[in-house]
């Protein structure tokens, strides 16, 4: 098909991250935009759109070599919960905290660093066999910021099996800064 133009973007991204960069481009273009208008709301969108995730259990982020056996050790009887997102393409690790409830609190806190008090984000809750945790993440996100769309999706299995069952996460990206 010679008259037909393909652009491919990297979006250094995961999961919903890029589904959200998928969505917009989508609904761009039945507004009509041309292609070098939807590529450059994506483009936009890369270096604001985040995810941040927190396993249930660091025994999946050991068994795939991503933490040592004395990480492992010392967290699982601490009840550590790290939290992991991405950044410029690599799976990187944002913090932890002592328990499920701290951690979904962190990461509303790390959102409203990034987008403000009561800041309007279109945000995706994803889980790994984990709908109740994420029902409790987004009832403390959506107490402190303004989600003015939301979507709640498994997580896929290519990082659901460095996470394990029970991970509980989202990816977001701030309105009014597209």
């Amino acid at each position: 098909h010679p008259h037909v133009r393909v652009e491919v973007i990297d979006s250094r991204q995961t999961s919903l991250c890029y589904g959200w960069m998928a969505i917009e481009a989508a609904r761009a273009a039945l507004a009509g935009k041309n292609l070098d208008q939807i590529v450059a709301l994506v483009k936009e969108m890369i270096p604001k759109t985040r995810m941040i995730v927190t396993a249930d259990t660091l025994k999946y982020l050991y068994m795939g070599g991503r933490i040592g056996k004395a990480k492992h050790l010392v967290g699982s009887l601490l009840n550590i919960k790290p939290l992991i997102g991405m950044e410029d393409g690599e799976i990187v690790p944002l913090g932890t905290a002592r328990s499920r409830k701290k951690a979904y609190c962190k990461m509303a806190e790390m959102i409203e660093e990034k987008v403000g008090r009561q800041g309007r984000i279109k945000i995706a809750y994803v889980h790994a066999a984990a709908l109740e945790e994420v029902q409790k993440l987004r009832a403390i996100i959506e107490e402190r910021l303004t989600c003015v769309e939301s979507i709640v999706a498994e997580l896929s299995p290519a990082l659901g099996v460095h996470t394990g069952p029970g991970t509980a996460g989202v990816c977001y990206y701030p309105v009014d800064a597209v």
